[in-house]
C-alpha cells in the first residue's frame, strides 16, 4: 500500500491524531504528513503511506495557500483564539482599506520571521511550546520565508462595543510560514495589537481543498477494499520534474546506484524523475562539470 491521501483534516484533530487514525484504519505503521496543522485549524493535509512517506519533502517543499481572519484589537499567548488574552486596545473606529493594504504589503515578497513560542520548532532540543508552558523564554531563531501573496478579502467587520476589526484574507506563501504570526504581524504594523481568528489551508502539496477526503471516505474505502479513488500515486509530488522512461539495462544500473551519463539520460535538467515500467523509481541530480547524473532520492528498487 503505497501512495498519497489528500487528506481534509477537520478542526480539534491534531496531524498526529490523523496519521494515528489513518494507521489504525489501513492497518498500516508507515504513515507520515507533510506539513503540521494546528488543532484549530481545517484544510488540506497531504498523508504519506509506505514508501510514499520518502516524497514528504517534496510535497512539503510546495507552496500553501490559506484563507482566514484576522482579528485587530487584542492579542493572546498563542497568536490565535486558542490562548489567553495578554493585551486590548479597542480601536474607535476601523482602518479604512488602503491603510490595510498598505500594512499587508509590507509582509510580502521573501522577509524574516520568528516563530511563535507557541510552535514546534526546536531549540536546544525542545521544543518551544514545551518553553511555553513551562514559563520560560529562549531565543528563538529567525527564518526566511517568502509570502507570494497577502490579499485581504473584504474591508474588515467592526464591532464598536468589542473595539475589534475582524478582516478577512488570503495567503499564499513558502513552506516553514506561520500565518498566526503574519496576522500579528499585520496588527504590528498598524500599531494595534492582532490576533488570528481562524484558519483554513486551501492548497498544500500540489491538492486543492476540493481533491480532499475524509477520514470517514478513507474508512469506507478501506472497508471496500476499493483505494483507488483515494490514493493518489507517489508521483503526483514529483510531477513538475522532467521524466525519463529507463530501459531494462539502464534500470539494472540504476537500482545499484550508478551515476549515468547525460546522453544515456537525454536531458541536461538539474534534477530528473527516472521511471520504469511507468513507475517513478528514483530522482537523479544532474552533474553540470562532470556531465553526469548521480542518485538523489532512490523511492524503490523493485
Amino acid at each position: 500500500m503505497d501512495g498519497i491521501i489528500p487528506l481534509y483534516k477537520e478542526r480539534g484533530l491534531t496531524s498526529f491524531d490523523c496519521v494515528a487514525k489513518l494507521r489504525h484504519i489501513l492497518h498500516t505503521k508507515k504513515v507520515g504528513h507533510s506539513g503540521t496543522l494546528d488543532p484549530s485549524v481545517d484544510g488540506v493535509l497531504p498523508i504519506c503511506i509506505g514508501s510514499a512517506t520518502k516524497v514528504v519533502p517534496y510535497l512539503m517543499a510546495s507552496g500553501k495557500v490559506y484563507k482566514g481572519t484576522v482579528t485587530l484589537g487584542l492579542a493572546t499567548t498563542t497568536e490565535d483564539l486558542d490562548g489567553e488574552v495578554i493585551d486590548r486596545q479597542p480601536l474607535t473606529r476601523p482602518f479604512d482599506r488602503a491603510k490595510l493594504l498598505q500594512a499587508a504589503a509590507t509582509l510580502t515578497g521573501t522577509i524574516q520571521q520568528t516563530p511563535p513560542m507557541f510552535s514546534a520548532v526546536k531549540v536546544n532540543g525542545r521544543r518551544l511550546y514545551e518553553y511555553a508552558r513551562a514559563g520560560e523564554t529562549v531565543e528563538r531563531p529567525t527564518r526566511t520565508i517568502t509570502v507570494l501573496a497577502f490579499d485581504l478579502v473584504d474591508d474588515g467587520q467592526f464591532d464598536a462595543e468589542q473595539g475589534t476589526q475582524t478582516i478577512a484574507f488570503e495567503i499564499a506563501c513558502s513552506k516553514g510560514t506561520y500565518v498566526r504570526t503574519l496576522a500579528v504581524d499585520l496588527g504590528r504594523q498598524l500599531g494595534v495589537p492582532a490576533v488570528m481568528a481562524s484558519l483554513t489551508r486551501l492548497k498544500s502539496g500540489g491538492f486543492d481543498l476540493d481533491q480532499t477526503v475524509t477520514l470517514d471516505q478513507v474508512a469506507a474505502a478501506m472497508a471496500a477494499e476499493d483505494l483507488s479513488e483515494i490514493l493518489r500515486p507517489i508521483d503526483y509530488a514529483l510531477r513538475d520534474y522532467p521524466h525519463v522512461a529507463l530501459s531494462e539495462r539502464l534500470w539494472g544500473l540504476v537500482k545499484n546506484g550508478v551515476f549515468l551519463d547525460e546522453e544515456q539520460v537525454g536531458s541536461t535538467a538539474p534534477i530528473v524523475a527516472l521511471t520504469y515500467q511507468d513507475q517513478t523509481k528514483c530522482l537523479y541530480q544532474y552533474l553540470p562539470e562532470k556531465k553526469q547524473y548521480k542518485p538523489l532520492k532512490m523511492f524503490t528498487v523493485n
